[in-house]
């Protein structure tokens, strides 16, 4: 919703909100993901005939997420959320005369109940031959899927990697992650570290961004915050003859998951699973432990040798 333009009557305390983005150290990601919500939440309020956030009853609070009672628990919770800090900022704000934050429900979702989807390694080979390496758009596509199946980077870094982060000298690529702010140092490959090269001389236009991989439309300037690549990986899965799974998003994420489950199959410890993914938090990175077959495997119990 890029093109969002904000309902009369909710404009200043919509634009104060969008400051305390800012204040809160948001990832640009988040804040266009929270706004999708948000937006569709005013022209609700809007549809509803409320011209102010004085006018807001609990009745619309409860109504707005009840649109949405088929989609899946977390999309809901994630709905909740953005609201709950939307109107406890009202609220703090003077905009509301009582906190709607909490006439809003909670949905209790099973915590860590998510399945990463992870690639076996014939089909990753099978994608990545996909790519055209003699189109200079192929080069580009090529050296990003080969970053994230071989280092397991981010969409979100991905496009924010400038050519300074890269240390030809040192061998490393070297950021401040986009998701954490924090930094993270990895190797650049000999593999990958080819294949950017083939690309900054054969493939990548004039322009003057400073972003290792840029669009291939004039102005060829830096890729937007809503760049998933996803529509480049799903056309090279076609070309590749991939089974597309219709109940799991393969977006580069999984690609990510598919790099842990190969470092816990090659005996590769949390830890160093955790800074090769930048993950803040161990627990997170130990949900790819349930795709980690063969060691789940060596876990499991004989029947025979349980005492009922």
């Amino acid at each position: 919703m890029s093109d969002f333009q904000c309902p009369e009557g909710f404009n200043e305390e919509y634009l104060l909100f969008q400051e305390s983005y800012e204040e809160r150290h948001y990832a640009g990601s988040t804040i266009v993901s929270n706004n999708n919500i948000l937006h569709k939440f005013l022209y609700f309020l809007n549809d509803e005939n409320i011209k102010s956030s004085l006018d807001i009853t609990p009745s619309e609070v409860t109504k707005f997420p009840g649109n949405y009672s088929t989609a899946k628990p977390k999309y809901v919770s994630t709905i909740l959320y953005v609201m709950r800090n939307y109107l406890f900022f009202l609220y703090q704000q003077a905009f509301t005369k009582e906190d709607l934050s909490k006439s809003l429900p909670r949905v209790r979702t099973m915590r860590n109940a998510f399945i990463p989807y992870s690639w076996n390694t014939e089909d990753v080979k099978k994608l990545l031959g996909a790519v055209d390496r003699a189109d200079p758009k192929g080069k580009r596509d090529y050296a990003i899927l080969l970053i994230v199946v071989r280092l397991g980077l981010r969409v979100s870094d991905l496009r924010g990697l400038r050519l300074s982060s890269l240390n030809w000298k040192r061998k490393t690529i070297s950021i401040s992650m986009q998701k954490t702010k924090r930094p993270l140092e990895l190797p650049l490959l000999e593999d990958i570290g080819w294949a950017i090269i083939d690309y900054l001389k054969n493939g990548r236009p004039q322009t003057s961004s400073d972003r290792v991989f840029v669009r291939h439309r004039a102005p060829f300037d830096a890729f937007g915050e809503n760049e998933s690549f996803h529509r480049e990986l799903h056309r090279y899965m076609v070309k590749a003859g991939l089974n597309i799974p219709l109940d799991v998003h393969c977006g580069l994420h999984s690609l990510r998951s598919t790099l842990a489950r190969n470092m816990l199959e090659s005996n590769a410890t949390l830890p160093v699973i955790s800074e090769t993914l930048g993950h803040q938090n161990i627990n997170t990175t130990s949900l790819h432990l349930k795709i980690d077959l063969s060691g789940l495997r060596r876990c499991a119990l004989d029947p025979d040798e349980v005492s009922l």
